[in-house]
């Protein structure tokens, strides 16, 4: 297995480099977008990805289940685009029922999301087993400001975290800085 993290803030080019790298693989190329259209700006956004992406490169859609399309998807001869990570931590965190006490202003720790715990340990229990190229798009998020409201910081940590967590997993980590990689590992 060879995983990639590829890391940067929004619009750093982070996607393209990804699907840059992709191509360049010269393997047949699975795109899994996590992202959901909940609102036109975000079906937009989708709209704006797919258009980019080669005709013939696989397309599935998982918002929750990671590890498992991971795990279904993998082989020798094939890459698997990841795109991204953030969103699909946004995803666990809102199907999560401790994120309406959250919410309604109860103390949580991250024990307590019980469906992000379950599918992050999962991700970081196949990844290193699974054959064929991985990229992995992420947002780095550590260097914003503090959020105001406890869901969005508490989001801000989770997704620290796992950007550390997936980032000891993956043999390479590219920092994407105003579309200019920057290999960190």
């Amino acid at each position: 297995m060879a995983a990639e993290l590829i890391i940067g803030g929004a619009r750093s080019g982070k996607s393209a480099l990804a699907e840059q790298r992709a191509r360049e693989s010269r393997l047949a190329v699975t795109y899994l977008a996590t992202a959901a259209a909940g609102d036109a700006e975000m079906a937009r956004r989708i709209r704006r990805h797919q258009e980019r992406r080669p005709a013939d490169w696989g397309f599935v859609e998982e918002h929750r289940a990671l590890a498992q399309a991971l795990t279904r998807e993998a082989a020798a001869e094939r890459c698997l685009l990841v795109d991204c990570l953030t969103l699909w931590l946004s995803n666990l965190l809102f199907a999560d029922p401790a994120c309406r006490r959250l919410e309604a202003g109860e103390a949580m720790e991250s024990e307590d999301f019980q469906l992000v715990q379950t599918e992050t340990a999962a991700l970081l229990e196949v990844l290193p087993t699974l054959p064929g190229r991985i990229l992995l798009v992420s947002n780095e998020v550590g260097w914003g400001i503090v959020p105001m409201g406890a869901l969005t910081r508490f989001w801000m940590d989770e997704a620290g975290r796992l950007n550390q967590r997936i980032a000891s997993a993956c043999e390479r980590v590219t920092l994407v800085v105003a579309g200019c990689p920057l290999e960190m590992k």
